[in-house]
């Protein structure tokens, strides 16, 4: 067996179940999960049109490159939401079978274990996938932890230069998972300087880039880059998703753009690792990409629950609107103690609703977990079941304190 797979650690949901274990919820209640980040809106009617209209696909092995027509909409699509972004269809974009196949899958691209100390650097809190594929790939992670004085991101200038030094790949995530935070131009300006001068990847995570809460969108990595007239995206490569966007996430559909060296490589390991997209997917895809109406119902629907229930959890703990997401990260009030696995048994025992404790989603570095003492809610049922979780964490958390 490949030794590596002794380092990875048990993901965040398995540990959830270890710790709920034993728990009989109150069945007063009806459950209610906030605990797992995963589209429960309706998928819409034109994607499903799509999948079962070409059906005929299935009697065609796909290609890894994808069909011509899809990475063009892929391209189109940018060029709409990113202000006329200019991003080649043939040589800069690949599709892929969703982010997360996709972000391990370029870690093992990238990085080269024969290197002394191959280091690659993820935020802290993070996408447990990160540091799979790191230590999979024959690398060791280093967290650089999220600050709350700086709205959860990251002082990437904090970083040590003997950890760039040996950095090979850095992955980011904007919007941030599980905080929401939105990373800005200054920002990318250092991490792409950051790159010049130490040669590493930049693999930007952007699958939750069309859930937002104010009139401007995220600024994305490709778009900072032509804003800071890197045209070629040296050393980038963005990743996004259908999953959130559209709600499909049995879709398994996104796709990476950028660095056109970068990508020609990633293309190379994807044919001999069997990641061709089905067809039938590539036409649903096509048909999602082309449309932004249900985008923009979609992300009603989030502003609509998140302004219910943002204030009323503001109330009786330290919560407040993300940049962008469909998670609330808050902190756990003082009467827990910081404990925020307390805090999650003792509501489901109570008033049977799951939240995942934030200390599951970050590892202890640099001195500290910067997920303890807080809970990630993610708020993907429909509005009146989210009301419904909200006013029972009220309720608990006004039991504790009174």
């Amino acid at each position: 067996m490949n030794p590596l797979l002794s380092r990875l650690q048990p993901y965040p949901f398995e540990r959830l179940r270890q710790l709920h274990a034993g728990v009989t919820p109150n069945p007063a209640y009806s459950p209610i999960s906030l605990g797992i980040g995963e589209p429960r809106h309706a998928t819409p009617q034109l994607i499903k049109d799509a999948l079962t209209g070409s059906l005929a696909g299935l009697a065609s092995y796909p290609g890894t490159l994808g069909e011509p027509k899809l990475r063009q909409a892929m391209s189109d699509w940018l060029a709409r939401r990113y202000g006329g972004l200019s991003v080649d269809p043939a040589t800069q974009i690949l599709p892929v079978n969703g982010s997360r196949e996709a972000l391990f899958a370029l870690a093992q691209t990238v990085i080269d274990p024969g290197q002394p100390g191959a280091t690659v650097v993820c935020p802290n809190p993070f996408y447990q996938i990160y540091e799979g594929a790191a230590l999979l790939a024959g690398a060791q992670p280093w967290f650089a932890p999220s600050e709350p004085a700086r709205n959860f991101g990251i002082d990437w200038a904090a970083v040590p230069a003997a950890v760039w030094g040996k950095t090979q790949l850095l992955f980011v995530c904007s919007p941030g998972n599980p905080t929401g935070a939105v990373m800005g131009l200054s920002e990318w300006e250092l991490l792409f300087r950051l790159s010049d001068q130490y040669g590493f990847v930049i693999a930007s995570d952007e699958c939750y880039s069309e859930i937002y809460f104010r009139d401007e969108p995220p600024l994305g990595g490709l778009e900072a880059a032509a804003r800071l007239g890197r045209h070629d995206f040296k050393n980038l490569i963005a990743l996004t998703s259908l999953s959130k966007r559209s709600n499909v996430p049995g879709l398994r559909s996104g796709f990476v753009a950028g660095d056109a060296a970068i990508i020609k490589s990633f293309l190379l390991y994807r044919t001999y690792h069997g990641s061709a997209m089905s067809p039938i997917v590539q036409a649903a895809s096509i048909a999602a990409w082309a449309d932004e109406a249900h985008v923009i119902d979609n992300r009603a629907q989030y502003r609509e629950k998140f302004a219910q229930v943002t204030p009323m959890l503001a109330e009786v703990m330290d919560v407040a609107l993300p940049d962008a997401g469909f998670y609330l990260w808050a902190a756990v009030p003082d009467a827990f103690k910081g404990s925020d696995t307390a805090f999650s048994r003792e509501l489901l025992a109570l008033y049977n609703v799951v939240v995942l404790p934030g200390s599951y989603l970050a590892r202890d570095a640099q001195g500290c977990n910067p997920g303890a003492g807080r809970i990630r809610m993610a708020l993907v049922a429909q509005t009146a079941e989210c009301v419904e979780a909200a006013q029972r964490i009220v309720q608990f958390i006004q039991s504790k304190v009174h």
